[in-house]
């Protein structure tokens, strides 16, 4: 079978546009997922505050435990049946955030835990409060070790980003079905989409990357 591209050629507004809602989409849930992931892995480093701790442990535990997809159908048709009616657009946001925060959490909770205690309790023996600790000396360091991590859930979220197309929204995926729906060109298509992808998934890497060597630089490891 040969292959015919003439359709992506034809359609590569459309797709540039899709891709800028993608990035949008997936920008927006970072942020959230980030936000989220921060107040939630802090819950969970003290297993001591057990409401606290039971509540976060709880809210990761079902994230984790359930498929984005799943999700996002709650957000924009479940709700609905309550009389909360929100855009497509957010619920694509805030389900992607949710979802994500859950497993920024574990990242956040790891690479803190991951420093040594006894930075912490020089810390505190100097007469240093908690807080000022973990933000002067803890964090710091635990932020390099999130980086690789946090890249590889960037990564995931991108690609996952795929999945918002199923609530209506216009992104690089619903952009490359309408072209589809016209031309017939499936496989042409998906491979133009798949190459989208790519190229989005390796900048950020690159990003995350360059943004790891100059913390590194910078002394923080």
């Amino acid at each position: 079978m040969d292959l015919d591209f003439s359709p992506v050629w034809d359609g590569w507004r459309d797709l540039v546009h899709g891709a800028l809602i993608t990035i949008e989409v997936t920008a927006g849930a970072i942020v959230l997922g980030c936000l989220i992931g921060l107040v939630i892995g802090l819950g969970r480093l003290d297993p001591r505050r057990r409401v606290v701790y039971g509540l976060t442990t709880a809210y990761v535990s079902f994230i984790r435990g359930t498929p984005l997809l799943v999700q996002l159908f709650i957000w924009f048709f479940g709700l609905p049946h309550f009389g909360i009616n929100f855009p497509a657009f957010f619920c694509g946001i805030v389900g992607m955030g949710i979802y994500s925060g859950a497993y920024v959490s574990e990242i956040v909770r790891g690479a803190i835990q991951s420093v040594d205690r006894g930075q912490m309790e020089a810390a505190r023996s100097l007469g240093m409060p908690y807080r000022t600790a973990m933000r002067e000396i803890v964090v710091p360091q635990a932020l390099v070790r999130m980086i690789p991590p946090l890249g590889n859930e960037f990564i995931a979220l991108i690609k996952n980003s795929s999945l918002v197309s199923l609530l209506t929204i216009a992104d690089l995926m619903h952009e490359g079905q309408k072209i589809i729906s016209t031309s017939y060109r499936s496989l042409e298509v998906y491979l133009a989409i798949a190459l989208v992808y790519f190229v989005l998934t390796n900048l950020t890497g690159l990003a995350l990357r360059t943004v790891e060597r100059r913390l590194g630089a910078g002394g923080l490891v």
